[in-house]
């Protein structure tokens, strides 16, 4: 198993610069007189295909030999990272198969047919999903980029909290949510190495509480398919990010499925932008858990806001 490096997050950052955006920094007076904290959100909303999954993307796509390039790449995702490849072969100008749930949100499937991306579907479970995706490599021969346990993925996410540094000055701790971990491993990597006493805490629903599990058991427990509306979250995590998480984390906190759903409206409400349910997990844990942030200046990474907006949470019932 190769661990990225911070020279590896370097290049990344050089690689990756002409694809994506450097994502604004807001913030919100509500939201601190709220929370008792100093908030600093990041908007990878705002990111080239809606999500900060773009950055590990386009670094592995673009570190690709012509050779290895010209099989194309394949992954399995239930969304961010599906069109987040898409976009980066995209601008390559290779192919790309992505294996998704047939229940993930429809507008993620066409972003990902929008940006060229051929997909196979499967059940909404991890075993499904796996088998399915050894079907796909076996026929096309494509490079496998991994959501989250590859490390030029991780190096790539790597990038966005060393933005924010270099955005919010001083920062006490810095928040994420995590499902398989790539977005908190790359947090975990950059702040380690340029801020190591910033504190990094993870965000996590309470329906999908794996990675919290792990944590406090001190291995990995892998669930197979939980149900939570936050379905950006609901993958395991895996040898390369749990290396990280189990070094570096601080602490992971759990929000339950009213909890995100209240967090992600009100940021609407209040902050008048779009965020996926995914995204809302980071302030509902702060809102929940207000004496662990009161007085610090915190970083908040807004993972997303690819969301069907014929489908939104608050509105389901």
């Amino acid at each position: 198993m190769y661990i990225p490096t911070f020279d590896d997050v370097k290049a990344a950052r050089e690689r990756i610069e002409p694809h994506i955006h450097r994502t604004p920094v807001l913030t919100s007076s509500y939201f601190n007189g709220l929370t008792g904290a100093e908030l600093f959100f990041k908007c990878e909303n705002f990111q080239k295909a809606g999500a900060f999954k773009v950055r590990g993307a386009s670094n592995a796509v673009f570190g690709l030999s012509d050779e290895m390039a010209e099989k194309g790449v394949a992954t399995h995702s239930s969304g961010n990272h599906a069109l987040s490849l898409s976009y980066a072969a995209g601008r390559r100008g290779i192919p790309v198969t992505v294996v998704m749930p047939r229940t993930a949100p429809d507008a993620k499937k066409a972003a990902v047919r929008g940006y060229g991306g051929t997909i196979v579907e499967c059940e909404p479970s991890t075993s499904s999903r796996e088998a399915t995706f050894a079907e796909v490599v076996a026929e096309t021969g494509a490079e496998f980029v991994h959501p989250y346990n590859d490390p030029r993925v991780i190096a790539g996410q790597a990038t966005c909290s060393w933005e924010l540094t270099e955005q919010a000055e001083g920062l006490d701790a810095v928040i994420a949510p995590i499902g398989g971990g790539g977005m908190v491993s790359g947090t975990c990597l950059t702040l380690s190495n340029i801020a190591p006493d910033v504190e990094i805490y993870a965000a996590e629903p309470k329906n999908a509480d794996d990675a919290y599990r792990s944590f406090k058991a001190g291995h990995i427990i892998a669930d197979d398919a939980p149900q939570t509306v936050a379905d950006g979250l609901k993958v395991p995590l895996k040898d390369l990010t749990w290396h990280f998480v189990s070094s570096h984390v601080t602490d992971i906190l759990t929000a339950t499925e009213d909890e995100i759903v209240d967090a992600m409206k009100l940021t609407w409400e209040r902050m008048k932008i779009v965020m996926e349910p995914s995204s809302a997990v980071p302030l509902a844990t702060i809102l929940k858990n207000r004496a662990v942030f009161e007085g610090k200046r915190v970083g908040v990474i807004i993972t997303g806001g690819n969301v069907d907006l014929e489908k939104l949470p608050w509105m389901q019932n």
